[in-house]
């Protein structure tokens, strides 16, 4: 244990053991489980052919994947705080290594979804696993520089996702997505078995089977809603229900959630008295903000390079690539700046650059360059990183130690629900405005930019709000007082 972390006294259960290796191991691992959340959109194309699916049937493999992220994720407090983090890690890396080779091996479309499910289950759990981790075992004064690790996982490797894809679609067939990555995922779980070591102090917590199920509604049904939006208003066939049903009864069901995980406090599924503490609240509102921007522009930037500038799979993979490259390149650096500065300057700047890069994206049209994309994108990309890795150590770094599971669970599940919303508006815009523009006898190219344009004033409009709401993250007070933040018994 560091002197630092003695100081304060967040980790004194917390036995003495090199913890570089242990974080390259979790953080590889997470890298690995979190790529294969986008790494499929591009290969769309090549199953319905294959499989002989439409296109309403082929996004479950998108859609199944989202909705089992989104109710395993609450769930990974409990698990995290109830067995040992060695036991949690094999079944995460155990659970998404069998469910690649369901998804390399499969015969038929339906194995393929369920292959997906199962490798969502392991990448639900392994995000939570690691921040609970560094949150253990790394004094308050380096968790900046070890959080940076964390947001190149979280937002390059969805980021560099679709250009991996072109890549080997360009060379193989898609079952090489699932190939590639099978050794590797593996080698992780063969590593883990053998070398993690159990950080964290277990306890009997009994599992409140009714959270489960209402947290299953919640999340499944706002994520489903959401996820399913975009696809009724595009015309296209419909989905089998209607959006608003799963998007009420998930409201409900989260309403009663709430509810209930308040009036159980310490036995909750997902411990909600991490909101007491002021910096996660407005860190974390923060970053269900910036993930919106950041999940819509991936959504959106695709469909735009493809079928408005007429460019392939590969070339607009690879044209995203010095976006994913510049936040992986930055993190680090950033985190470094958090340690010394505090997110003051950092989140501010970088929430007004994003800003200036989504509102320079409502420019684009039918002659926009390949390198005016590039560019913005890049910009988009570097106003982020300032962003990403400020605000998760501030929300979790202000929490006492018996939350750190639980903000974990509930930071992933905002980035999910956040991220289908975000997803939902921009291509709910765009094809509306597609539509309209279409009617009015404007080609599809010209009825296509003119959508994007739409959909990208929207992400302009969001990025001003989290400029103003970038000034009120204050820096955690890394001082607890009887495990309770100092904030929050001021």
């Amino acid at each position: 244990m560091t002197d630092a972390a003695r100081a304060t006294g967040e980790v004194s259960d917390v036995p003495d053991l090199p913890t570089g290796p242990l974080i390259a191991l979790l953080t590889g691992s997470a890298f690995v489980v979190i790529l294969n959340e986008t790494i499929m959109s591009v290969a769309l194309p090549d199953l319905m052919r294959e499989f002989r699916v439409p296109a309403t049937t082929a996004q479950w493999l998108t859609t199944a994947f989202l909705l089992t992220m989104a109710i395993v994720i609450p769930i990974s407090g409990w698990l995290l705080t109830r067995l040992p983090l060695r036991t949690v890690f094999v079944v995460a890396m155990g659970s998404f290594t069998a469910g690649t080779l369901i998804c390399a091996t499969a015969p038929v479309f339906g194995a393929l979804v369920a292959g997906r499910v199962v490798q969502a289950v392991g990448t639900a759990l392994m995000m939570p696993l690691l921040i609970t981790t560094i949150l253990n075992v790394v004094a308050p004064d380096r968790r900046g520089r070890m959080m940076g690790i964390v947001s190149i996982v979280i937002s390059v490797a969805p980021a560099i996702g679709p250009t991996i894809s072109g890549v080997v679609l360009d060379q193989l067939t898609w079952r090489w997505m699932f190939w590639l990555v099978l050794p590797i995922a593996m080698i992780a779980l063969v590593a883990g078995a053998a070398w993690v070591r159990n950080v964290t102090d277990p306890r009997n917590s009994p599992l409140d089977v009714a959270s489960v199920i209402f947290s299953a509604l919640a999340f499944g049904g706002l994520i489903y809603g959401l996820s399913t939006v975009g696809e009724a208003s595009a015309g296209s066939a419909p989905p089998p229900v209607q959006p608003w049903i799963p998007l009420v009864i998930g409201a409900a069901a989260f309403v009663v959630f709430v509810r209930r995980q308040l009036a159980l406090q310490s036995r909750a599924l997902l411990d909600l008295r991490a909101f007491a503490t002021r910096t996660f609240s407005a860190a974390v509102l923060l970053v269900a903000v910036s993930m919106m921007a950041l999940f819509g522009t991936l959504i959106l930037l695709p469909i735009y390079l493809q079928s408005a500038l007429g460019l392939s799979t590969l070339v607009t993979g690879l044209m995203l690539l010095p976006g994913g490259l510049t936040m992986g390149l930055l993190a680090p650096i950033v985190g470094r700046l958090f340690d010394r500065y505090g997110p003051g300057p950092l989140v501010a700047p970088g929430a007004l650059i994003a800003c200036i890069a989504l509102w320079d994206m409502t420019r684009f049209d039918l002659g926009t360059g390949k390198g005016t994309v590039i560019a913005a994108y890049v910009l988009l990309s570097v106003g982020l990183a300032f962003m990403f890795t400020p605000l998760l150590t501030s929300a979790l770094g202000s929490l006492p130690h018996h939350l750190y599971s639980h903000g974990s669970a509930i930071v992933g599940t905002v980035q999910q629900v956040a991220g289908a919303a975000g997803t939902a508006l921009f291509v709910t815009v765009m094809t509306r405005t597609s539509a309209d523009s279409l009617s009015d006898g404007r080609s599809s190219l010209a009825s296509v930019a003119e959508g994007v344009h739409a959909a990208l004033l929207w992400g302009g409009i969001i990025s001003a709000a989290a400029v103003a709401l970038a000034l009120f993250v204050p820096r955690p007070k890394s001082l607890l007082v009887n495990d309770v933040p100092a904030e929050v018994t001021a």
